[in-house]
């Protein structure tokens, strides 16, 4: 008699536990999705938008990588991401394309938004990823929308929400972590401390040290963690997804990093002082990892040299693609466009 090949589980159904992944299933996808993040962003910024092929504005992540990846790849089936304008890491490992990424952004009628947006303001429901908004507060209070929704269908989801540290001055946001933590809903907040709300420095927007002491007046836990560091990322973001999926409401993680770059393409940043940029330069969260997997003999250089060729003939495919996609008809400006 033929045998019948037994399907793999699926994360949300019930059996036996699943064997935890080696050091190399851990680091090799967060390896990849960094890179692949830097240079998609890479792209953009110093290629297409210099080309005058981008328009408007364009935000990137350069260093801060594994804050928007390394939380995205412990999401399950059924868990939303609300990710905001530099983590374009969370976007791809939830499953949105590169072609359609860059679709996006040239203004393309293949992209997410159809040729309506030139920049990260897209999403997808189908994939669980949800649409920033460019307040980026105020996309606080939905995340907990989401999870009381979720609560209501008797879901043991989560939502994982990020955002910078200049978002967390904003009054919404505060509105957003007490009604979480009133209702104990189950948020993961993500805070990308890059140091600066644009042009503001931490220290002139704040006066508590870190942005985690914030959470002391909702009640709720919080961790800070070295945002260049993958794997501490990570093992904060585990330990705060399996609180929230537990029941046991809302949790912050606090990410220090840095931007290293303006605020976007357009800012020199010139009032940022330079010895901070050569400073957070060796602390670059991909050679880092890099490093590691040398040192624990994780990955030979020859693997790790086919994973930077990989992806780039995967950007150079998807930049090709992109490029080669019509604009939208004027026609349908008006298209899903309704009057109140």
């Amino acid at each position: 008699m033929r045998k019948t090949q037994k399907q793999p589980q699926s994360a949300t159904a019930k059996g036996p536990k699943a064997a935890s992944p080696s050091e190399r299933e851990i680091v090799e996808p967060l390896l990849y999705y960094m890179k692949l993040q830097r240079e998609m962003e890479d792209r953009i910024e110093h290629k297409l938008y210099r080309q005058g092929k981008v328009l408007g504005g364009v935000y990137t992540g350069r260093g801060q990588e594994a804050i928007g990846v390394a939380p995205a790849l412990l999401a399950e089936p059924g868990d939303v991401l609300c990710p905001c304008h530099r983590d374009m890491g969370a976007f791809l490992v939830r499953g949105m394309k590169p072609p359609l990424i860059l679709a996006q952004y040239l203004g393309r009628q293949d992209g997410p938004t159809h040729g309506r947006d030139g920049n990260m303001h897209m999403g997808d429901l189908k994939l669980g990823l949800v649409s920033f908004i460019s307040a980026l507060a105020a996309i606080v209070p939905v995340a907990g929308g989401i999870a009381l929704a979720m609560r209501y269908r008797g879901q043991s989801n989560v939502v994982i929400n990020w955002h910078g540290d200049g978002a967390t001055s904003r009054g919404d946001w505060h509105e957003g972590l007490n009604l979480a933590a009133v209702q104990k809903l189950p948020v993961i907040y993500m805070i990308n401390n890059n140091q600066y709300a644009y042009s503001t420095p931490l220290e002139l927007q704040m006066p508590v040290k870190n942005v985690a002491d914030r959470a002391v007046a909702y009640g709720m836990p919080s961790a800070i963690v070295d945002g260049n560091d993958a794997l501490a990322v990570r093992a904060a973001a585990q330990k705060a997804i399996a609180h929230a999926r537990a029941g046991k409401g809302p949790y912050l993680i606090e990410c220090k990093s840095f931007r290293m770059t303006g605020h976007s393409a357009h800012d020199a940043a010139e009032y940022v002082p330079k010895e901070l940029f050569a400073k957070w330069e060796k602390r670059d969260p991909i050679v880092r990892l890099e490093a590691y997997a040398r040192k624990k003999g994780l990955f030979t250089e020859e693997e790790l040299q086919a994973m930077s060729a990989r992806v780039i003939a995967e950007v150079d495919e998807a930049v090709a693609w992109a490029e080669s996609r019509p604009y939208p008809d004027p026609a349908t400006l008006l298209d899903g466009v309704f009057e109140a």
